[in-house]
């Protein structure tokens, strides 16, 4: 088994880090700055940064902001919200970003996906898939959770895979900020699905359910947000869990 990997996630609407429960009742849960730099000398292995209301307000991402986060930390970093186009990316890339997330802009044109790759290269490019079991179904939703699409999440998934994106991180909508733990049964057919990786996220709220997420999930990596905003997990002891459950983390 590869080193599995423990990612924060900053939700940044007007500038501060947020949190809510299934998309909605959002609740201020500090400065993404400092929370950025504590994550990082915590052992987090990388950052990400969604700016979740840029596609509703049909503007950039907070350039300035993702600046001042990237001079703090030393850890891969991730940005995304509002990148609607491959001139968007740069000044990301000059602010400090690693990678960029893409979720509205490339389901509304897929062709997007192969641009920014081309570009950039795979490695660069995560497509954000937030998703809801209606029916039965799976389906991809955008605009921050917003709007249901007709596309489904594992031919969606598999598409941008074709396409060039080189890592999918998929949030359950249904998952999200209940702390009952991750979607497995989609997590174990994505990773069956396909050869780059996916990241979990939606529903941790023990150490457990990261385990869980890494031995069941077959997932790469795991996201979270409100557990380590609040300091309900610490990063540093979530690790030592994994390891004593005979998953390799980096420590």
């Amino acid at each position: 088994m590869l080193t599995r990997r423990i990612i924060p996630c900053l939700d940044i609407k007007d500038g501060r880090t947020v949190k809510g429960i299934n998309f909605v009742q959002l609740r201020d849960a500090g400065d993404p700055v400092e929370l950025a730099a504590a994550y990082a000398n915590q052992g987090a292995d990388e950052l990400v940064f969604l700016d979740i209301s840029a596609t509703a307000e049909k503007r950039k991402t907070l350039n300035n902001l993702v600046k001042k986060i990237a001079a703090r930390i030393n850890i891969p970093f991730t940005v995304g919200g509002g990148i609607r186009s491959i001139n968007d990316v740069a000044p990301l890339l000059e602010a400090g970003a690693d990678k960029v997330s893409v979720n509205t802009s490339v389901v509304e044109k897929p062709e997007l996906i192969n641009e920014l790759a081309k570009e950039f290269g795979s490695q660069f490019v995560v497509l954000a898939i937030d998703a809801r079991k209606m029916d039965n179904q799976w389906i991809v939703h955008t605009h921050g959770g917003q709007i249901p699409t007709e596309k489904k999440l594992f031919s969606w998934a598999k598409e941008a895979h074709n396409r060039g994106a080189g890592e999918i991180l998929f949030t359950s909508m249904d998952h999200d900020g209940t702390k009952n733990g991750f979607a497995i049964d989609p997590l174990q057919k994505l990773n069956q699905l396909l050869p780059i990786p996916v990241i979990a996220s939606g529903g941790a709220g023990h150490p457990v359910h990261f385990a869980e997420a890494f031995l069941s999930g077959r997932a790469d990596a795991a996201l979270a947000a409100s557990v380590f905003h609040f300091g309900e997990i610490k990063i540093p002891e979530l690790k030592l869990f994994l390891k004593s459950n005979q998953i390799p983390v980096r420590l």
